[in-house]
């Protein structure tokens, strides 16, 4: 019997070691036919009896998987053609699922290259539990009827290029099989409960425009405007019990059209309420014109409109053309004629045609007085934003609009809003509204990064503005007011405690100033004052907030009651276990329920543990005390749903070497159950061997841990080329999973321990006015520490970082020779020139950047040159001795491009090793998909020959002559 388990254990042995030679390291060249779950999207039927994913490739098709979720047998499998994102939708009756395919992946290459004619989706129709299925062809946009789940409304392409923008809707009746075309149809949208359509018409000559409903019970068509005009924004109540809309009439004498407000309710005999601002001269200025850039509304009561409203600009008056003089044209001509006669020089056609072309050029010569105008811009140090600023926000400020309003029984139009209140916004049930302004505060702002606020209460019945708070500081957005749901309270934080305030009466309650933790984070190290850790939202009733202390999460009642403030986690601080979030798993909740069971998300801030815990309803009001730990796993748990009408439950779970999948539960969420298959190909390749979580303390004190990802097939007690990457803190990524791909930065951790690379990844804490020298004291003891677990080969470790974490590449090359290879995307090098560049993308400037946030620096250079001297690796450059490869590019928005030419100029200039890629026209990060490709590849053959030997490829060892670098690129082109 031993001889016989001998035997059997020698050949489980011999078949695991044969399978696991079998495995493979991925390479960048099969990544493009890389299956994965697209985006992590999992939707599941309201009866919670069906799901459907799809499993996508960057090139090659995809494919919806839909099945039964507690039958794997049920499966069915669906080309839906070269996608990268897909539309998917279950009725609501959980009968019926439509998804669309695209064409095919080839197709669409094939079509790209010839320029072809453009290439039109199919939707398919399906009936669940049948082999049912219908397809339309050329199909845009489709829709449920909602609640109804009676219809299947199909939006068809438009076809050529008429003047009219509408296209054919087809309402096809799911039970019948019979399909309702509606022509011309410009948008259109079902009511909640999926009795009524509303769509506009938008045909050629505006013949036939309106807003039409269609009753689906009996398919009656009423016309509720007709006219020669624009109508657009259909906007349905909650209910559905009423809807608004826009209508735009052309109006030449301005730039932009005139606007009218729609409003219909009493639906089964509708009640059309148009609001005309051209007919009220005295109620509505008539500089102003109802905007087509903001949705309307309808209050909740139905009595009142909400709208947006801008100013109108004239029209520019065309030139009057002048009176062509026929005998002045004709005289010119004949002296004209008469010159070239007179010219001797002429002897050939070629010299007669120049003779005429100087004739013409001096025609074209402009006049005296058609100057052209100067394209130019005036930078003025007053401006509030900067010019670039404010050309990225130009359109926006174009189509911004003010809210208005319109009550229906007074027939009174209300302006809520002016230029003096720049934002505004309606609280639930309308009857106040919110209103803020920052441009008293704007010019400052934008030079420090500190952010104050003037808000404002608006009654929303008579448009009276008060004010609520002057000069209000805003450390982070936890400080900023939020509404409670029945739209009476306010909660925001300030000065370290967060307040409740009735709006009625204006009274103000400190909410955590007497209990026994602080609110403010601690653990933020940027330059801001107090900032508070999150307010999860308001219960329901509109009694209680649930606000974390950073650990656990405290419910405490807001208004006028005595009861006092719960911990109802209780073990989060003590267990050093953070209480994140919340899982919301009602799309339409309107505030915490605090009658039912709240479920959060845990981690274990030491433990690097995460899971889900469970709070019960107390027996009287609000949560009981204590929690229930579902789920809690040396894995990253993520998502929680549930099916919207039953107690199912889907969670995601992942780990440094399992793809994310999804697990089926009840409600106690126990004996889950995997109901997915994502990156079907995973176990063809060899993944990191496991994790290791490094403890270390920083030069600085601080306790801090770093993660350490072992390569595939790593042997106990030998050492390993190890490639270290940092962001600020990233060591709770020790159990994600990382989809293999192409990055805009070219990093992968999970390519690079296939690989035989070992990863590290340390955190860094940050001390005031040192952000180089931070990671100088944070990443090296990290790297000490993760050496002495005996896995990293000390005499070839690689370190990388992109941004900001470039920044802590480039700086700790000069402070340190312990790196044999170093990778820097997108660096910071000068952080004195840096200061005061531009973040193009956004169009700010940096400094608000590097004294309130990131760069973590108090005032600019000229009151703190030390700091940014000492911490710029620019000045440090001659310390240089480990080889860099930089990735910098000429349109980065967010590191001026001009930041690595600086640095790589010195280095060369010092005859240091240093190599720049740059993509012509990429930003921050690469975007296109061939370049994404080419620098993986290279980071990887860079640190392939400096920790591991192997021979330098000829870019590497000598560089590319321009003359030669587009035979290099197509060589290397997959």
């Amino acid at each position: 019997m031993r001889k016989f388990l001998s035997l059997f254990w020698m050949l489980t042995f011999l078949a695991v070691s044969i399978q696991a030679q079998d495995l493979k390291p991925i390479t960048w060249k099969d990544i493009p036919t890389w299956k994965y779950m697209n985006g992590g999207r999992f939707e599941v039927s309201p009866d919670g009896q069906w799901m459907a994913y799809t499993i996508v490739q960057l090139e090659g098709d995809g494919e919806l998987i839909v099945q039964k979720v507690n039958d794997p047998e049920s499966k069915k499998t669906y080309n839906i053609g070269g996608v990268t994102g897909q539309q998917v939708a279950f009725s609501k009756d959980s009968k019926w699922i439509a998804f669309k395919e695209d064409p095919k992946f080839d197709e669409k290459k094939k079509n790209e290259k010839s320029k072809g004619k453009p290439l039109h989706d199919k939707l398919h129709l399906i009936k669940l539990g049948t082999d049912e299925k219908k397809t339309f062809e050329k199909v845009s946009t489709f829709s449920f009827n909602n609640d109804g789940s009676s219809v299947l409304a199909i939006n068809l392409p438009k076809d050529g290029n008429g003047e009219g923008k509408g296209s054919d809707l087809l309402i096809y009746n799911l039970s019948t099989e019979k399909a309702l075309t509606l022509g011309n149809v410009l948008e259109f949208s079902f009511n909640k409960p999926g009795t009524y359509l509303a769509y506009t018409v938008d045909a050629a000559n505006k013949s036939g425009n309106g807003i039409y409903l269609l009753n689906l019970s009996n398919n009656s068509t009423t016309v509720l405007e007709n006219d020669k005009a624009s109508y657009k924004s259909l906007s349905w109540t909650e209910k559905g019990d009423a809807f608004a809309a826009l209508k735009m009439v052309e109006d030449k004498k301005y730039k932009q059209d005139q606007g009218k407000i729609i409003g219909v309710k009493n639906l089964s005999a509708p009640q059309v309420t148009v609001y005309d601002p051209q007919k009220d001269s005295t109620g509505f200025d008539q500089d102003y014109t109802i905007s087509p850039n903001r949705r309307p509304m309808w209050s909740e009561d139905l009595t009142r409109l909400f709208y947006g409203i801008h100013p109108l600009v004239l029209a520019k008056k065309e030139e009057a053309k002048k009176e062509v003089d026929k005998d002045s044209v004709a005289k010119a001509e004949s002296e004209a004629m008469k010159k070239i006669m007179a010219d001797t020089s002429i002897h050939s056609i070629k010299d007669l045609q120049k003779a005429i072309s100087k004739l013409d050029t001096a025609k074209a010569s402009p006049k005296k007085g058609d100057a052209e105008k100067p394209d130019m811009t005036i930078w003025h140090w007053n401006d509030s934003r900067l010019q670039s600023r404010q050309q990225v926000l130009e359109n926006m400020d174009k189509n911004y609009s003010f809210w208005a309003m319109y009550d229906i029984a007074s027939g009174k139009h209300i302006a809520l809003q002016d230029s003096s209140m720049r934002d505004l916004s309606l609280l639930p049930k309308e009857k106040y509204a919110l209103g803020s302004d920052m441009q008293s505060y704007e010019l400052q702002s934008n030079l420090d990064g500190q952010s104050y606020r003037d808000f404002y209460i608006v009654d929303l019945k008579t448009g009276e503005k008060t004010t609520l708070f002057t000069n209000f500081y805003l450390p982070r957005y936890s400080s900023y007011p939020r509404s409670s749901p029945d739209g009476t309270k306010l909660i925001y934080g300030y000065d370290g405690n967060y307040y409740s305030y009735d709006i009625a009466s204006g009274e103000e309650k400190n909410l955590t100033a007497s209990l026994p933790v602080t609110f403010v984070d601690v653990e933020d190290d940027h330059n801001v004052k107090k900032p508070l850790e999150n307010s999860l939202g308001w219960s329901s009733d509109s009694q209680y907030v649930l606000i974390s202390d950073g650990w656990d999460i405290w419910q405490i009642p807001a208004g006028e009651s005595k009861e006092k403030a719960v911990n109802l986690t209780q073990d989060g601080r003590s267990e050093k276990i953070r209480y994140q979030y919340r899982f919301s798993l009602d799309r339409e909740e309107k505030g915490i329920d605090l009658s039912k069971p709240q479920y959060f998300r845990i981690y274990g801030e030491w433990t690097k543990k995460s899971g889900i815990a469970k709070i019960n309803p107390a027996k009287k009001s609000g949560l009981a005390a204590g929690t229930e730990k579902l789920v809690w796993e040396d894995a990253s748990i993520g998502s929680l749903q549930k099916a919207e009408k039953a107690p199912v439950y889907f969670y995601s779970k992942e780990t440094y070497n399992e793809p994310t999948q999804f697990y089926v539960a009840d409600a106690s969420l126990a004996s889950a159950k995997k109901v997915t298959e994502n990156a079907p190909d995973a176990s063809k390749y060899s993944w990191s061997a496991g994790t290791r979580l490094v403890d270390y303390v920083s030069d600085k004190g601080d306790t801090l841990q770093g993660a350490l990802f072992l390569p595939a097939g790593y042997v106990e007690g030998k050492k390993y080329p190890t490639v270290v990457y940092y962001y600020e803190k990233l060591s709770q990524t020790l159990h994600n999973w990382s989809n293999p791909g192409y990055s805009g930065t070219g990093w992968n951790p999970n390519v690079y321990t296939s690989n035989g690379f070992a990863v590290f990844i340390p955190d860094i804490v940050y001390t005031m006015d040192d952000p180089g020298m931070s990671a100088v004291w944070c990443v090296i003891p990290g790297v000490k520490a993760a050496i002495e677990t005996g896995v990293i080969d000390e005499n070839n470790i690689g370190i990388h970082g992109h941004s900001w974490g470039g920044y802590q590449t480039a700086f700790l090359i000069t402070q340190t020779n312990m790196f044999k290879a170093a990778a820097a995307g997108a660096p910071l090098t000068n952080m004195i020139s840096m200061y005061d560049l531009i973040y193009w993308n956004s169009g700010g400037g940096n400094m608000s950047i590097f004294e309130a946030s990131q760069g973590r620096f108090t005032g600019g250079p000229w009151e703190n040159w030390d700091s940014y001297e000492r911490n710029s690796p620019v000045y440090h450059v001659k310390n240089v001795t480990t080889p860099l490869l930089m990735l910098h590019n000429d349109k980065d928005g967010a590191v001026d491009f001009t930041q690595g030419i600086e640095y790589y100029s010195a280095l060369r200039r010092l005859k240091k090793p240093v190599i720049l890629v740059q993509y012509k026209g990429e930003n921050h990060g690469l975007g296109k998909l061939e370049n994404r490709k080419d620098y993986s590849v290279r980071m990887m053959e860079f640190f392939n020959h400096h920790l591991k030997g192997e021979e330098a490829p000829d870019w590497l060892s000598k560089g590319i002559n321009k003359l030669e670098l587009d035979e290099h690129l197509e060589k290397r082109a997959f």
